[in-house]
């Protein structure tokens, strides 16, 4: 089976055939940096992080850029409150950001490029626009001719005439349409600037991205992803500035992930129910927020709850217990449940394939995985030893590290504290004999406080971590 991506931009699914055979060039649009990161940003992460461990996994050479935007509105307002150097502020928020994606096991994108970074060929750029006619100035500030782009929202499906002014869209009567956007704005008093043909200033919003895929990527890429609050009007302005210059598609898929809802409602500052990743993490493990993004189609709104995280340690419990060993008295399992886990086996490696070839269904290819979870603590419970275990061990753990997933156990590195417990196991198992139950709760509860679970059998206990 061919993967097949859904493109925003053609509204279906299609088989995805790349510019240069076994390589994809993907740009990924990423935040602000103005403050702490939410979970939000960590979805979109998250999405495309999931998206290209799987087209490595199918073989593909990825080349991975994400930017930051580094100058902006947002970040100006926020050091000037703070009374700061704005690029000092976004430098803060930038290595935040930088810890959170090492901590969410997100791979490093192939470049991290900044909009302050790229001031030069930014200029050309609108230098470029400007001479072809598609761009004009205004007292300093350049703006891009919307009406010149005869195919102006094509991505989003808006019509030009019926467009109202979207977020960051100045309304300026120096403008020939409301609709034309900023491509360079002119220095005000205390803001970051470069020198410019326009006198001193700063790049708009869209023209960063780019400028930053072309000179990283070339002048068309595979893949351009991000949030779906992109869609309009930053992204279809991306494609209105570049395909205008080149004269060539800009990118062959347009993939952009759903919004992060809090309890139903969108997240968003103004309602006051932003989770940062910062306290995310400080309250669970980060394979928690990936179960989240994976057991939910990347198109589709998540809803973030509590009850959804608790869904999320439960599924991570889950596939962590089918890793633990056999029973101490295991003897070997039936040569009918040990054919049932062969046969899982490969019948969760197939249907994992097919459910990521498909516009990357990590539910589904999650469900395959948990039917393998199933077999394998079925088979441990008919007495498996270790070596029969292992082979179907061994497939969830490839396919949960294809998802980025590392299900790591607590370690111990002191062997005396293994031996420690071990050893209380042993006298509770006197205790039980003795019926002292009063004594033999205790110890089980005192371990579960320090992580450890205790698990009962008819002929002996087991222990692990939790």
């Amino acid at each position: 089976m061919a993967l097949r991506v859904y493109n925003t931009l053609s509204r279906k699914k299609e088989t995805f055939e790349t510019l240069e055979e076994g390589k994809v060039s993907m740009y990924v649009c990423g935040p602000t940096v103005y403050d702490s990161a939410h979970v939000g940003h960590a979805m979109s992460s998250l999405v495309f992080d999931i998206i290209r461990r799987y087209l490595e996994f199918s073989g593909y050479e990825v080349r991975h850029v994400m930017n930051y935007t580094d100058v902006d509105d947002k970040i100006i307002e926020r050091a000037n409150h703070e009374g700061v150097d704005p690029i000092e502020l976004a430098e803060r928020y930038i290595n935040q950001y930088d810890q959170h994606v090492k901590e969410l096991n997100i791979l490093p994108a192939t470049v991290y490029p900044r909009a302050t970074e790229e001031i030069s060929r930014i200029v050309k750029m609108v230098q470029e626009l400007g001479e072809a006619e598609y761009a004009y100035a205004v007292d300093g500030d350049v703006y891009f001719r919307v009406e010149r782009d005869e195919d102006y929202g094509k991505l989003s499906g808006q019509k030009t005439e019926d467009m109202q002014a979207g977020a960051r869209l100045e309304v300026d009567d120096r403008k020939e349409s409301h609709m034309d956007f900023a491509l360079w704005k002119s220095a005000k008093p205390g803001e970051p600037s470069w020198e410019s043909p326009w006198g001193k200033g700063r790049p708009g919003w869209h023209i960063e991205c780019s400028v930053m895929s072309m000179h990283h990527l070339g002048e068309q890429i595979d893949i351009h992803g991000g949030g779906n609050d992109l869609v309009f009007p930053h992204h279809e302005n991306e494609i209105a500035q570049t395909e205008s210059l080149t004269g060539k598609p800009f990118a062959r898929y347009w993939m952009h992930n759903g919004m992060l809802r809090f309890a139903g409602e969108k997240m968003s500052k103004s309602i006051g129910n932003l989770i940062t990743i910062s306290d995310f993490l400080a309250e669970n493990e980060a394979d928690m927020l990936r179960l989240m993004v994976l057991s939910s189609n990347y198109r589709h709104p998540l809803t973030f709850s509590e009850d959804v995280i608790a869904q999320s340690k439960q599924a991570l419990e889950r596939m962590r217990a089918a890793l633990r060993p056999a029973f101490s008295d295991a003897k070997g399992a039936s040569a009918e449940k040990l054919q049932a886990l062969k046969d899982q086996k490969q019948n969760t490696h197939n249907a994992f394939k097919e459910a990521m070839e498909d516009d990357f269904n990590t539910a589904s290819a999650l469900g395959s995985i948990f039917d393998l979870v199933r077999i394998i603590n079925q088979a441990r419970d008919a007495k498996a030893i270790d070596e029969e275990l292992k082979p179907a061990q061994t497939e969830v753990r490839d396919l949960t590290s294809v998802l980025g997933l590392r299900l790591e156990h607590r370690e111990v590195q002191s062997s005396e504290v293994n031996g420690f417990v071990e050893l209380l196991v042993e006298i509770r198992e006197r205790l039980r004999e003795d019926k002292q139950w009063e004594l033999t709760d205790l110890v089980r509860d005192k371990l579960a406080e320090l992580g450890i679970v205790l698990e009962d059998t008819k002929d002996a206990t087991s222990w692990r971590w939790k």
